[in-house]
């Protein structure tokens, strides 16, 4: 019997679809959490040649173990699997990676690795003495199947990526495409697996002479956890989802998207112009009318100030979302972007910060706690981008970033619609200055209150974002 919502191969649905718009790219937003986990296991069970995977972060819960175990399925009809795996979190489960290898039709590659691979004490002393290397990042996410479908943005793998998480849920985006562009995408892979800094999770365990389990048993033994049932049972059941299993898929269709990505390794200076950070910059300095950012961790710095400053004197609107303290998950990150709050302000820059109780377009299977994950923005009516980048030092000069520009109207008008159902009142607070002091309004409140500090954050929350304000972190986050 087929699976309740498996497809026909990617040749089949795709093809002719494609043949009608040569040179174009047909790409569709995947801004509900549950779509971007059928879309994953969808392109997963229609493939028949290849799954080229890479990614920042994949964890092993509920959603990570069943993806998991898509993978396995298809490689055990003869889908040939590659995944690239960032290391910055894969302490602990190096056994499930290289039981994963000793699949025959799976390789797996960890980037950029740490010398020390059992002890967390030891990893943190690698991690110091060097500090340079290991302090670069691959943030890149990019699922690649058949050479055909492509699915890249802001989600890592992971429950709090699909709807799933009981702490807290991601507001997130990727953008599923098919056409032109993902021969690109395919040429990124490429540079990244046969980078130096992708090594062979079997090369870093040259003496390991014990089996680790059978994949099979790994995946199976944690997939079938109570709460995957009744998941996939809703998964399959939504409208949406359902599109995609007739092959019908809402595709925008444009001659202009192209994918920006930074060389595997940006410690290498000589190669600084072609990071990212250069083709985001120009796009945003282009605007006329107005620019519309979306960056969960955003660190403009006074360089990033200056310009947005210079964009609002010349008339052009300038409106960022990111996430409030309470909503944020990462609270150095905050306290680095507060210094900026000010100034942002003065220069005529419009603030909202998600409020941690948003529902906008999420239908929670979790927790109802929101945290805002998108790496977006938009310039006028020409100009959308949509990936890993957030506005932030770490990604501008340490972490590898891609993402998606394009130019198709109807798809960057679902973003910003998106991103402005966020921004309103009761999904975000509205930061402003009253007499040179911050505020923070929103009517979600029956009374339409203000709030004259962090709104919605316990008193130890605030305290550590003050704290940390003051170390000298700003280059790191």
């Amino acid at each position: 019997m087929a699976p309740p919502f498996a497809l026909h191969s990617l040749d089949t649905t795709l093809h002719a679809l494609i043949a009608d718009h040569p040179g174009e790219t047909g790409a569709m937003l995947l801004d509900d959490n549950l779509d971007a986990f059928a879309a994953r296991a969808l392109s997963v069970r229609a493939a028949t040649r290849t799954l080229d995977l890479q990614y920042y972060m994949w964890h092993p819960d509920m959603t990570g173990r069943l993806l998991g175990r898509e993978m396995l399925k298809a490689a055990a009809r003869g889908v040939r699997v590659r995944l690239l795996i960032d290391d910055i979190k894969l302490h602990g489960l190096d056994d499930t990676m290289l039981a994963l290898d000793r699949h025959p039709g799976i390789d797996v590659r960890i980037f950029n690795p740490g010398r020390v691979r059992k002890h967390a004490i030891g990893r943190v002393i690698d991690m110091l003495l060097r500090a340079v290397r290991m302090n670069c990042r691959m943030h890149n996410k990019l699922w690649l199947a058949d050479d055909t479908v492509a699915i890249l943005g802001g989600r890592n793998i992971g429950d709090e990526y699909f709807d799933a998480s009981k702490v807290a849920n991601f507001h997130d985006a990727d953008v599923l495409a098919v056409g032109a562009v993902v021969a690109e995408c395919r040429l990124a892979f490429e540079r990244y697996w046969h980078s130096p800094l992708a090594v062979r999770i079997a090369d870093l365990h040259p003496g390991q002479h014990t089996e680790p389990d059978a994949p099979d048993d790994v995946f199976d033994a944690l997939a079938e956890q109570p709460d995957a049932h009744p998941y996939l049972k809703r998964v399959e059941a939504d409208e949406s989802v359902r599109a995609l299993v007739t092959g019908k898929l809402p595709l925008h269709w444009t001659a202009h998207a192209r994918l920006a990505v930074d060389p595997p390794d940006k410690r290498d200076r000589a190669l600084t112009d072609a990071w990212i950070v250069h083709d985001v910059a120009r796009a945003i300095e282009s605007a006329t009318r107005d620019v519309f950012i979306i960056s969960p961790y955003f660190v403009p710095g006074d360089r990033g100030v200056a310009q947005l400053a210079a964009l609002t004197a010349r008339g052009v609107s300038v409106t960022v979302l990111t996430n409030s303290l309470a909503a944020t998950d990462v609270a150095a990150v905050h306290s680095g972007y507060a210094r900026y709050r000010e100034a942002l302000l003065r220069a005529g820059v419009a603030l909202f910060e998600l409020r941690p109780d948003a529902k906008t377009r999420l239908r929670l299977f979790g927790s109802s706690t929101a945290s805002l994950h998108t790496k977006a923005f938009t310039v006028d009516d020409r100009i959308a981008f949509v990936g890993s980048f957030n506005f932030d030092p770490r990604s501008v000069s340490l972490n590898s970033e891609m993402g998606l520009f394009f130019d198709q109207p109807a798809l960057l008008a679902s973003l910003r619609a998106r991103g402005m159902a966020q921004t309103a009142p009761g999904n975000s607070f509205r930061v402003t200055l009253d007499q040179g002091r911050l505020r923070w309004q929103s009517d979600a409140s029956a009374d339409g209150r203000v709030w004259r500090r962090e709104p919605e954050a316990g008193i130890g929350r605030r305290l550590l974002a003050a704290c940390l304000r003051f170390l000298p972190i700003t280059s790191q986050l």
